[in-house]
């Protein structure tokens, strides 16, 4: 099977910057046999594209529009039969709400007298175009088209069935199942249907993900499908989970607002796009999002069934995956906000200042021969002079505060309470966290060293640091450098770190609940930040 893979790309294809390699659609000159299929394909759930399986097919031939095809599908169906099709209220865009468009009933010898209309136009202008030396194929613009052709363009049948089990009545195009063939490595599947897809004129249909394995074969015409993994869904703003359209993208193909989802601009680097031509097929696992580019008059089947995993899946587990898969994705949500952050590299930092300042604020006393700060790299030394500065301006505005307020409290307390203010406003959490830029880029032993550093020289700065000025991401960063130290020396030496870091506090508890509730609350953005961008669900921090 491998050998009929091929690697090159078609004209009108891409492949994102930032799709991964194992996530792009594999290409086959020749179809796998059903055990290849099952074994090497399939599980992946992975797209695929299978070349000219669909060529042999009668449907090929004798549904082509350019070739008789419109008059054979009317006979072979028949006149009187009407058909369930989608009119869309955005022209030749079809989204999935049902807000933009509406379910009508047309008979079908409507739908292929207007597309017979298109098709009459398309050559009227074909011949004009030849005439005038033009030998590009032309496109049929709406200045050309009739009210009839414009109505076309309009007008979807999109998912009629062929097949349908869960219906036993007979299905519309029923008749039509005659035509097409089950491609040989999707035989032994229970199909859920079998879906016919045409359009008179170009359409697009919205970016959106199907819950089965989709096997799309085009029959006439072309189709253009872009494909974006599930991983890709925070760019993709898929509607609430609770909608009717929860499986559509919320983005506009035509006009997308990138204000509203600033996260769509990265859409295209995670995606990849594929022609098929008459003939080919595109395997597009379940929860791989795409969307349909039909050129004009084009003819396509699909064939749907539920993949292993949801067949699978049993109901009484559901929480329990349920769980797992948030708790997966949190995971995932925490390590990139904490390895990719904007938090800028210590030395690319435009508010740090320069070497020679900082030993002047640390005054050339400490730096004496026996002093620990003699030990530190000159990075390390630099980063500790800025959280000392952070802790010094916190403590004059507190105390400038104090001054003008007309009632005295105590201090602690006055800080205890803006802590408290600070930690409810979630929307600024992982925005600026000072003490977590400062702390990110020093190496774990580095860290150690300025911790004990304080301890030793500084010891109420560094109660304050992590009492009153240690935010949510800080705290999150801090204690996964103290989970590397751990990784890095032994276990005297740890047990010998931690009381002397924890000395310098007069509660040790309160300093251990200071870390906790600050990776709690980040725990807690990190969770809503995964509702909205895979569910669009919103929620509050509980009281």
């Amino acid at each position: 099977m491998g050998e009929g893979m091929q690697e090159a790309a078609e004209e009108g294809e891409y492949v994102g910057a930032r799709l991964e390699a194992g996530l792009r659609a594999a290409r086959f000159a020749s179809p796998p046999s059903a055990d290849e299929f099952a074994a090497d394909v399939e599980p992946k759930n992975v797209p695929a594209v299978f070349r000219g399986v669909a060529k042999e097919w009668a449907a090929s031939t004798r549904w082509d529009p350019l070739r008789g095809g419109l008059d054979y599908l009317l006979e072979k169906v028949g006149r009187d039969v009407a058909l369930e099709a989608m009119m869309s209220k955005t022209g030749h865009v079809f989204y999935g709400d049902l807000r933009s468009h509406e379910r009508v009933s047309v008979p079908f010898s409507t739908f292929i007298q207007s597309c017979k209309s298109y098709l009459s136009q398309m050559n009227a202008a074909s011949d004009k175009l030849v005439d005038q030396g033009i030998l590009e194929k032309p496109t049929c613009s709406r200045e050309m088209c009739s009210s009839s052709s414009e109505n076309s363009e309009q007008v979807y049948l999109a998912q009629v069935s062929i097949m349908k089990t869960e219906n036993r009545e007979k299905c519309s195009l029923q008749v039509l199942k005659e035509d097409i063939q089950e491609p040989i490595f999707l035989r032994g599947k229970s199909f859920s249907s079998i879906n016919f897809w045409m359009n008179g004129a170009h359409m697009r249909s919205s970016t959106h993900y199907d819950p089965h394995h989709n096997l799309l074969c085009v029959v006439a015409g072309c189709k253009k499908v872009t494909l974006w993994p599930p991983s890709a869904s925070p760019f993709l703003y898929p509607m609430p989970v609770y909608g009717e359209a929860s499986n559509h993208s919320s983005v506009s193909i035509e006009e997308p607002d990138y204000s509203s989802y600033t996260r769509a601009r990265y859409m295209k680097e995670y995606s990849e796009r594929v022609l098929l031509n008459c003939g080919d097929v595109l395997f597009i696992p379940e929860g791989w999002y795409h969307q349909v580019d039909s050129d004009d008059l084009t003819i396509a089947v699909n064939f749907w069934w539920k993949s292993r995993i949801m067949t699978q899946m049993l109901e009484h587990m559901d929480a329990y995956y349920l769980r797992r898969i948030v708790s997966r994705l949190v995971d995932k949500e925490m390590n990139i906000m904490v390895q990719k952050s904007p938090f800028c590299r210590l030395e690319d930092c435009t508010n740090i200042q320069p070497m020679d300042k900082a030993l002047t604020g640390f005054q050339l006393f400490n730096l004496q021969k026996d002093s620990p700060l003699q030990t530190l790299e000159p990075s390390t030394l630099q980063a500790l002079y800025e959280l000392i500065s952070l802790v010094h301006d916190s403590a004059e505005v507190v105390k400038q505060n104090n001054q003008t307020e007309s009632t005295s409290q105590d201090t602690s307390s006055n800080q205890r309470d803006k802590t408290k203010i600070a930690a409810e406003d979630d929307s600024s959490l992982l925005d600026k966290d000072p003490v977590a830029k400062i702390i990110l880029p020093v190496e774990p032993l580095e860290l150690r060293s300025m911790m004990l550093a304080m301890v030793h020289t500084f010891p109420r700065t560094l109660e304050a640091l992590v009492l009153n000025m240690l935010g949510p991401v800080g705290a999150e960063i801090l204690t996964r450098k103290f989970d590397e130290i751990d990784q890095q020396t032994t276990k005297e030496e740890q047990a010998e770190f931690y009381k002397t870091f924890y000395s310098v506090f007069e509660d040790q508890h309160a300093a251990m609940d200071v870390l906790l509730n600050g990776k709690e609350l980040f725990s807690f953005q990190v969770f809503q930040n995964v509702l909205d961008k895979y569910l669009r669900v919103h929620i509050d921090r509980p009281g």
